[in-house]
């Protein structure tokens, strides 16, 4: 009677607590309950009876099954696989998966499209560059011409010395004489070089088509689009002589600044024209009014009054040859707008048409002139001494720079290729500090920066602000877009997270 009742009490299997022998091996499980539902191993009972219960519920009539039929065989977990083949077949997805993404990244649309705008962006700066300062040096050219009667005239050079003393012929001391000044056949002799824009572009079409009949299309389409728009010959031809008249002025002016200016002087006036071009384009066009364009404007303006004052207002040639590069950085922005206003959206090969139109025009219409200045002596060319490949080199830079501007934005961003622009700025000035001895300090350094300022604000693009506040915000997107950990092991004991912070492993309340 002493003796306790509860101990000689069998105990009573639970889910929590399974019946166990002393010195035993754990029971097989005998019954399963899985749910068809939720994913995973089945939740396991030992209650002596084969049963395998669903998430509908044990079906009606259905009687236990015993432990060695085959059903419970077949309901029975799976052996687990091997953990190193499994993480070795995990990393290998991860691998292939970051492989993939790698290379859409590397030949994506978009990465082609950077890339060949970076190339676009050197071409243009080496084309703007190299022209410039090849038509500089045309007019630095100089020859010295002794006044003797006798003797052969000495060859070119840009700092020639003078003829040596001969004793059977004495000769006076040579005089330098000036071998190149006609910015006007400049202008004319380049803008020649633009009729390739047609013969160029039909050349290309047949290389990539190679059919001769997709080219008569494309000049019936060509035809048809002006026809469609009620352009008529004589429309169409005063219109390409208006465009004509803006270009030849607008690259005159640009030719003869640089008689007078330096080259990088030159080129950061004319690089003021992207801020022109927005300001015609809001009042012409009526694009999109953007506060920080208008700050560009401003910048831009400063740094040419800068630049006109920098060698002062008296005896100094400065002023009127800022006053020359400004106003061809004014006409290539009417020049644009304009071409943009009366011609709209355009084909390249109208534009190409366009372009030789203005070419032929130039040459049939102004060949009269460049005779004139010539003969009249207003120009100044020796034939003898005239530096073909400069001149040659120059009008075939300008004609590649041309291309690049109109033609490959079918293949990049526009920004790239107005960023050789003014990229060709700083090149210019490391080639003037080289070559010429220019020094770059006070006011003439301080119009550059501003200038080069204002066309970088002019590249900003409408909704700015709001680019700024997400890279403000990048930060605390980036905590919030990290990703979720891995979910905890299930303890299938008890059905919940082993890792709990409010049950634990056995499923007690902490």
């Amino acid at each position: 009677m002493g003796e306790d009742l509860g101990a000689r009490r069998p105990s009573i299997a639970t889910i929590f607590n399974p019946r166990r022998g002393r010195g035993s091996a754990p029971a097989r499980p005998s019954v399963v309950v899985t749910d068809e539902d939720t994913p995973g191993p089945p939740l396991q009972l030992s209650n002596g009876a084969g049963v395998r219960v669903s998430s509908a519920g044990v079906s009606a009539g259905s009687a236990p099954t015993p432990v060695r039929s085959p059903s419970i065989n077949l309901a029975s977990p799976a052996p687990p696989a091997d953990p190193e083949t499994g993480s070795a077949s995990e990393s290998q997805r991860e691998k292939t998966s970051k492989c993939t993404k790698f290379r859409k990244a590397i030949f994506s649309k978009t990465t082609r499209k950077v890339v060949v705008g970076w190339l676009v962006t050197c071409c243009v700066t080496a084309s703007w560059v190299g022209a410039t300062h090849l038509l500089k040096d045309m007019f630095l050219r100089q020859t010295p011409v002794s006044s003797g009667p006798q003797g052969p005239p000495p060859l070119p050079s840009a700092a020639a010395p003078f003829p040596a003393s001969n004793a059977s012929q004495p000769v006076k001391m040579g005089v330098q004489k000036q071998v190149f000044d006609a910015p006007f056949f400049t202008t004319w002799f380049c803008t020649t070089w633009t009729g390739l824009f047609f013969p160029m572009y039909l050349a290309s079409h047949l290389c990539f088509k190679r059919d001769k009949s997709s080219l008569k299309v494309t000049l019936k389409a060509i035809a048809q689009n002006f026809r469609d728009r009620g352009v008529t010959f004589g429309k169409f031809m005063t219109r390409c002589c208006l465009f004509c008249l803006l270009w030849v002025v607008t690259n005159y002016m640009y030719v003869y600044s640089l008689r007078i200016l330096d080259c990088t002087d030159v080129m950061a006036l004319y690089s003021a024209h992207v801020s022109f071009v927005y300001l015609l384009s809001w009042v012409i066009l009526h694009d999109q009014f953007v506060g920080v364009r208008i700050v560009a404007v401003i910048l831009c303006n400063t740094g040419i009054a800068l630049l006109a004052y920098m060698d002062g207002i008296t005896k100094t040639k400065t002023l009127g040859g800022v006053v020359l590069a400004a106003a061809a950085a004014a006409g290539s922005a009417v020049y644009k707008v304009l071409f943009k206003k009366v011609i709209g959206e355009a084909t390249f090969g109208q534009v190409s048409f366009i372009f030789t139109i203005i070419a032929l025009l130039n040459t049939v219409l102004l060949s009269p002139l460049v005779a004139a200045f010539y003969f009249s002596s207003y120009e100044v060319i020796e034939w003898r001494y005239l530096p073909w490949p400069n001149l040659v080199v120059a009008a075939a830079l300008s004609l590649a720079a041309n291309l690049l501007g109109n033609f490959a934005i079918a293949f990049t961003f526009e920004i790239f290729i107005t960023l050789g622009l003014v990229l060709a700025v700083p090149v210019s000035a490391v080639l003037d500090t080289k070559w010429y001895a220019v020094q770059f300090q006070g006011m003439k350094l301080a119009g550059v920066v501003l200038i080069m300022c204002g066309f970088f604000l002019v590249l900003f693009p409408a909704n700015w602000p709001e680019y700024i506040t997400k890279v403000l915000r990048w930060g605390r997107h980036r905590k919030r877009n990290q990703p979720r950990q891995q979910p905890e092991p299930v303890d299938y004991r008890t059905g919940l997270i082993s890792r709990s912070h409010l049950r634990s492993p056995s499923g007690l309340i902490r």
